[in-house]
């Protein structure tokens, strides 16, 4: 039977044994966990459990008659998947099976695509051969019989349309006109709907040449100036929308032209280089630095320029000279557009080649691209000190050249043993530091024949300083190229 025994509570039995009259004290969790120990051991009246034949008997007791709810072992892969979890064998079969899938597709696609490919070819290879007229030889096939029976020629009835349609694809195949792109198709409409002409067309042209130079609507023109004024004043923020579309037109030299780029603010100069030499390729972008920069380069340096009584001399704008840094994104414009010109022309001074070397000396310039400047510097006619300037800073690089411009620059040296020319007769001392740099370079490269001839130039050029400098290099060179493999020294 169950025994209902009131059970004392731990503040109780400590209650009960503290003495009557005093105070009680705050005890620890420790302390009150041993009295609680001692409460149950020395308890005499704790109620026990009935033997276990007693409690089936008794409904009542305290054993359990109903089974426990059991949980019943789930599949891991449903209950994970209500859970809104996959497993990882899960994930792989699904894997495995979108990968099937995918390569199914592509393979129908690639499959479509070579049909569609080769259906194409085939309707072309047919419109080739029926427009293509049947030689008398290739009808000469067959026996005796047939030579002594008579031709039959087929006639053909041509619609003229369809003939128009096949003379206008043929003349559209031709690869020496330039393609005609949508810019150059609106340019057209507002030329007509201002002019109240009908468009020049191809086909009513007698002359087969194409006509390169139009003439650019009232209308047009009025917005580009006003783009050239807005240029003018611009400091920062984005460019005009009609100016970033210049470099779509066919026409764009003329529409840039109207602009007039030397009144551009030398922000505005900046800003256009970098969107015309991103934007255009190397020949296009060519004309763009040589019509823009150069030109702008030489006025802002130009002594002559009027200036305001007491200021210095000129100097280079900031953000004309960052726009060049900005043009050796392309090096070809730049050393065919910039570069070249302005060594070659006789109005090019030293200041102006010093800062535009400069350029050369910082930013990083492809080996390919240099030995070409190289070489056409080299074997420039009309030396001037200009060109030993950009000669120098380019074999300052160090970049390994080819022994064809090795020969070059070899041959540029040797000119000045018999001087044609007065510039040539006395030469400047950045003649000297150029033959010194390739001395120090190049030395191994040359020959034992080139080397003697550069020694020979030293007796007729000389200097002081610089002069024991590159005998000595020239001395201690160790030549490991065959002589065979260089050009005569008599060129």
């Amino acid at each position: 039977m169950k025994q209902n025994v009131k059970k004392k509570t731990l503040s109780q039995d400590i209650e009960a044994q503290l003495p009557a009259g005093k105070p009680e004290k705050k005890l620890s969790k420790r302390a009150q966990k041993r009295q609680e120990v001692v409460v149950f051991k020395n308890q005499q009246d704790r109620p026990h459990r009935a033997p276990l034949h007693e409690e089936i008997a008794n409904e009542s007791g305290k054993l359990r008659v109903t089974p426990r709810q059991k949980n019943d072992k789930k599949d891991p892969e449903i209950s994970e998947a209500q859970d809104g979890v996959v497993d990882a064998k899960s994930s792989k079969k699904i894997l495995n099976l979108a990968r099937v899938q995918l390569s199914e597709i592509m393979a129908e696609e690639q499959a479509a695509a070579d049909a569609k490919k080769k259906k194409e070819m085939e309707d072309i290879l047919a419109f080739e051969a029926a427009s293509t007229p049947v030689k008398p030889e290739t009808l000469q096939t067959g026996s005796d019989d047939e030579d002594d029976e008579p031709d039959q020629e087929e006639v053909i009835d041509v619609n003229p349309e369809d003939e128009a349609v096949y003379s206008k694809y043929l003349e559209q195949g031709n690869d020496d006109e330039e393609p005609v792109t949508l810019a150059d198709k609106i340019m057209a409409k507002i030329r007509e709907k201002e002019t109240g002409e009908p468009a020049p067309d191809a086909e009513y042209e007698e002359d087969d040449e194409p006509v390169r130079g139009v003439m650019l609507p009232e209308k047009v023109i009025a917005v580009y100036v006003q783009v050239g004024e807005l240029l003018s004043r611009y400091r920062s923020g984005k460019l005009p929308k009609a100016f970033k579309i210049i470099p779509t037109l066919s026409n764009w030299e003329d529409v840039l032209y109207v602009t007039q780029p030397e009144i551009w603010s030398t922000q505005a100069v900046y800003e256009a280089t970098k969107f015309f030499i991103s934007t255009l390729p190397a020949d296009q972008a060519q004309k763009f630095v040589q019509g823009v920069l150069l030109d702008r380069f030489k006025a802002e340096l130009d002594p002559n320029a009027p200036r305001q009584p007491g200021s210095g001399p000129k100097v280079l704008s900031q953000h004309i000279y960052n726009a060049l840094k900005k043009s050796l994104y392309k090096p070809a414009a730049f050393f065919r557009g910039f570069l070249l010109p302005l060594a070659e022309s006789a109005s090019c001074s030293p200041r102006e080649a010093v800062i535009a070397s400069s350029i050369l000396a910082r930013v990083s310039v492809p080996a390919l691209h240099s030995a070409v400047a190289l070489m056409r510097l080299a074997d420039n006619e009309n030396y001037t000190s200009c060109i030993s300037i950009f000669i120098k800073v380019l074999l300052e690089k160090k970049y390994a050249l080819p022994y064809k411009v090795i020969d070059s620059l070899v041959f540029h040296f040797l000119r000045f043993r018999a001087p044609k020319t007065r510039s040539e007769a006395k030469v400047t001392i950045v003649w000297h530091q150029a033959f010194l740099v390739f001395a120090q370079t190049y030395k191994n490269d040359i020959t034992e024949d080139q080397r003697d001839f550069l020694l020979e130039v030293l007796k007729v050029q000389t200097h002081p300083v610089i002069t024991p400098g590159i005998r000595r290099e020239l001395l201690a060179a160790q030549p490991q190229r065959p002589a065979e493999e260089s050009e005569p020294a008599s060129q």
